[in-house]
């Protein structure tokens, strides 16, 4: 199997190599995504479906570029990905540094924090995609990283079983709300609250979240902001912007729990808690 080669054995070579190393020194410009589209779309011709072995956000992983455009920029353009919104993570790493990654993909943000926030951090990658989490687990093994814990389920508004539908062309678009695909596969999946998670995994407190599942982040927050204490309440949110899905004005929710909007990204959202903010009467304490 793939997985059970060391790091290396499929490491870019000749083109593939040079289309890498090219890619990646491209700015982040309009221009510069239409050339990476085409030249990606003949790397991956040329791969026929092998993996690739890469360094990337300072992590080792090896990727799978097909259906998957986490992995893609990973392996193309990791220079633009999230920049602003990794920014101004890193400028908050600390010593026993707690971080939950809902919806991790293949592990891009966990790697980013479990390489740089020492050995005391405390990283939780959660995803409940089977083939995707075998993947997120295999980059952990290739970095040894004992700081980061994977979950494989799936973060709802209740516990219990919910369906995800698995987006054939994307999975980073798998969602348990929104069907984005015509043909998505629907498969069902343990799911728990955030709530239940972090008490279960003994949380006392909460330095970051990022939250990216593909129209559902109202399901996640809105019972977590409602019911959970305020030594739990993150300091720092980084949300994928999925306001048109919504159901909740989730923005306004935030703000009323004694959040600020630090950041809007083309794809995200960043918020921070305001220091010695309080929660609104009658919620949970």
């Amino acid at each position: 199997m793939d997985e059970a080669k060391p790091f290396g054995t499929y490491a870019p070579t000749g083109f593939v190599r040079w289309a890498v190393e090219t890619t990646r020194s491209f700015p982040d410009s309009w221009l510069a995504r239409r050339a990476v589209i085409a030249i990606r779309r003949i790397v991956v011709s040329r791969l026929r479906g092998a993996p690739v072995d890469i360094e990337a956000l300072g992590a080792r992983m090896r990727v799978r570029p097909y259906n998957n455009v986490c992995e893609k920029r990973m392996l193309f353009t990791p220079q633009s990905f999230d920049p602003r919104e990794l920014e101004i993570l890193a400028s908050r790493l600390r010593d026993g540094f707690t971080f939950i990654d809902i919806g991790a993909n293949v592990g891009a943000y966990s790697l980013f924090v479990a390489s740089r926030a020492g050995s005391s951090a405390q990283v939780l990658a959660i995803e409940p995609q089977p083939a995707i989490f075998d993947r997120l687990v295999h980059n952990i093994r290739l970095n040894a990283f004992a700081n980061i814990k994977a979950i494989a389920c799936a973060i709802a508004d209740k516990a219990g079983e919910v369906t995800l539908f698995i987006d054939a062309r994307n999975s980073g678009e798998s969602s348990v709300k929104i069907v984005a695909a015509e043909g998505a596969e629907p498969i069902r999946v343990p799911a728990k609250t955030l709530l239940d998670l972090v008490r279960e995994e003994g949380f006392t407190r909460i330095d970051a979240i990022k939250l990216d599942v593909e129209g559902a982040e109202d399901i996640v927050l809105g019972p977590f902001l409602g019911e959970a204490p305020e030594t739990l309440l993150p300091s720092l949110l980084i949300i994928e912007d999925g306001v048109r899905q919504w159901q909740i004005d989730l923005p306004a929710l935030l703000r009323r729990h004694g959040y600020r909007e630090i950041a809007k990204t083309r794809l995200n959202l960043v918020y921070e808690r305001i220091a010695g903010a309080s929660l609104p009467a009658g919620t949970s304490a």
